[in-house]
């Protein structure tokens, strides 16, 4: 199907005369924006502290990418469908502007050498580099700015459509020139969403379908291209010869190898056997258990591969299982925290984890947004408007934490606290007569019937008689060890919890469909949240396919909280705001928080070199280290 860009796009991708347009007033363009106007780098800065401008150029750096992915079945990472390959966003495609990982939130000048946002902040006018220009040698101009944008918030993956719900147009000033207007209150971040939203080839998609999974290789303007690739198995991408911005300084000493290839494995148990064996260079281990036991090789002995704890002060996020509220059983809050009464964290940790975690508690875990102690003037002052929806201890005490259980896999007080919580909802204990088999290792047996292969369970129901029965949804082997104990501890209270393991494609299609009880997921917070948080927390997303909103949360209170992050004016009225609705957040259980590390643990075959500092808020792997030809001989 081809577009019809004059029906769908009548007014923003048409050429418009200025004369007589009362223009905004604008402030002084900059080679940087921020969102409270902080910038650490001056106009004229060399390159970023965190490299090295003098890193060698070649060499391959292979690897298996991080954020679970499985898979991969299209080369368009833009869009709701397919499961896209990794990488296409940070090596193929570019912005108007890159972020420096060494700040909260600054973004400085790649394809746009200035922003120049209005003294309202109601718009931002970017100039253009006129030697940007796409791999095929196309030039790269406005329209293909306008292009991106109304594509990406029409036709684009619900994430691009919740964050420029409120960037109204961009308009064409020149040839190298676009500005983009802005409505509303929550205005602070769009200059730094539009800055990064990526820049596509309004040439190329005329000719191949934006809405559609495709494994065509894309034309960006990147400093890559996808090279060799086999579907779920491997991609590669070889670095462009003719990149047109090899010497700006926000890529001096970045982009460093020859070629990156992103190997995918459906077993981590697989991946790490490969990587022992040499099959790929690079790996952070995500596994606890498995970093503990299982790097003591001959090539870790001899120094052949090395390992590293890189520090990770960036925000560690919200990993848990998301309790996905759309269905009945779980909309009683007093049912997920018994939920979370039952977990027992510091069993897993002593046993499963070898005590390399800290518990989880709020969503912005790991960054001063975090909620603690008594809400401070400041957020009472945010909170007290809806005093009468919250629970008192939100107003007065300490957030909600997790239970500190006694390490023994069942809490006998814990689980009491889970059943008088359950029984208040509406679950009452029966017991039953089930299959031996069926009632798995964690019946409480109440008798022996004597009766063939037949015995008694304790299960819970409701008033009209459903049983509560949950599913935990993995795609992981390596999760199953973690959620069985637990669903033999909810048979305890008579929860029936059993376990689902699919593959990696048909996961992706109920996650995104919301068509799961309990799911295991992992979302990082920026240290300046934005839009995104619609994506997360909004009433909105609650019922839009593909958002990150797994538990459902539709809350009123959570929706004007997150409004007031959006339009905070200064970081101090940003850390009120998050810090308000972290304890909104975690007063309503909508998950059962997991773990976190503030480092990276990483081990990689000594042919690979970094840069002497680390990026505060990044790995910064895969674009400034680089490959050692010396110390790779050295390994033949």
């Amino acid at each position: 199907m081809k577009w019809r860009f004059a029906a769908l796009f009548p007014i923003a991708l048409v050429p418009i005369a200025l004369a007589g347009l009362a223009l905004p007033a604008m402030a002084e363009p900059r080679h940087g924006i921020s969102a409270f106007g902080e910038l650490k780098y001056p106009r004229d800065f060399k390159h970023f502290d965190y490299v090295n401008p003098n890193a060698p150029k070649g060499g391959r750096f292979n690897h298996v990418g991080s954020g679970g992915r499985l898979t991969f079945d299209s080369f368009n990472p833009f869009i709701l469908k397919g499961d896209p390959a990794q990488g296409l966003g940070e090596l193929v495609f570019e912005s108007l502007m890159v972020r420096a990982v060494d700040e909260p939130d600054a973004m400085y000048g790649l394809i746009a050498q200035s922003a120049d946002i209005a003294k309202d902040r109601m718009s931002v006018v970017f100039e253009l580099r006129p030697e940007a220009h796409f791999a095929n040698g196309s030039p790269l101009t406005a329209d293909d700015v306008i292009y991106s944008f109304l594509t990406l918030k029409e036709k684009g993956h619900p994430v691009f459509r919740s964050q420029l719900r409120d960037v109204v147009t961009a308009v064409k000033l020149g040839p190298h020139r676009v500005r983009y207007e802005f409505k509303g209150e929550q205005i602070r971040d769009l200059p730094l969403i539009v800055a990064g939203l990526p820049v596509l080839s309004k040439a190329y998609y005329a000719k191949v379908n934006f809405e559609e999974t495709t494994l065509q290789a894309p034309v960006g303007s990147g400093p890559y291209a996808v090279g060799d690739f086999k579907q779920g198995s491997s991609v590669t991408y070889k670095r462009r010869a003719d990149y047109w911005g090899a010497k700006l300084n926000v890529t001096q000493g970045r982009f460093n190898f020859d070629e990156i290839r992103f190997e995918y494995f459906r077993d981590r148990t697989a991946a790490l056997e490969s990587f022992k064996a040499g099959d790929y260079d690079f790996r952070e281990e995500f596994t606890a258990r498995d970093w503990a036991n299982a790097y003591d090789f001959a090539a870790v002995r001899d120094g052949r591969v090395q390992r590293l704890t890189l520090p990770d002060e960036s925000p560690s996020g919200a990993q848990g299982f998301f309790i996905n509220t759309r269905r009945d059983k779980f909309k009683d809050p007093r049912v997920r925290r018994a939920l979370d009464l039952a977990f027992d964290y510091e069993w897993m940790n002593k046993n499963l984890f070898y005590g390399l975690y800290q518990r989880t508690a709020s969503y912005f875990e790991n960054s001063p947004m975090k909620a603690s102690g008594p809400p401070s003037a400041a957020e009472l002052a945010l909170l007290e408007p809806f005093r009468h929806r919250l629970p008192t201890d939100v107003m007065t005490g300490d957030p909600y934490s997790p239970p500190v259980t006694d390490g023994s896999g069942a809490d006998r007080q814990k689980l009491r606290e889970a059943v008088k919580l359950l029984a208040a909802a509406g679950w009452a204990i029966k017991t039953e007569t089930v299959d031996k088999q069926d009632c798995g290792t964690a019946c409480s047996l109440m008798r022996t019937l004597g009766v063939g292969n037949r015995d008694t369970e304790q299960v819970l129901r409701n008033a009209r008689g459903e049983m509560l029965e949950i599913e935990f949804l993995t795609n992981e082997p390596t999760m199953e060890r973690i959620v069985t104990p637990y669903t033999q501890t909810l048979r305890l209270l008579g929860i029936r919890a059993t376990v689902r393991r699919v593959d990696a494609a048909q996961y992706e299609r109920r996650v995104k469909s919301f068509d799961f009880d309990v799911v295991t997921q992992r979302y990082v917070m920026r240290l300046t949240p934005g839009p995104e948080l619609l994506n997360y927390f909004s009433s909105q997303s609650a019922v839009t396919d593909g958002s990150f909103n797994l538990a459902g949360i539709a809350d009123p209170v959570v929706d004007a909280l997150t409004a007031k992050v959006l339009e905070a004016r200064s970081r101090e009225d940003l850390l009120a705001a998050t810090r308000a609705l972290d304890r909104v957040l975690r007063a309503g259980h909508y998950w059962i928080p997991h773990w976190y590390k503030a480092a990276h643990n990483i081990a990689y075959w000594n042919k690979l070199d970094r840069p002497e500092t680390k990026p505060k808020y990044d790995r910064g792997v895969l674009d400034t280290w680089w490959y050692d030809s010396a110390k790779a001989a050295k390994l033949k």
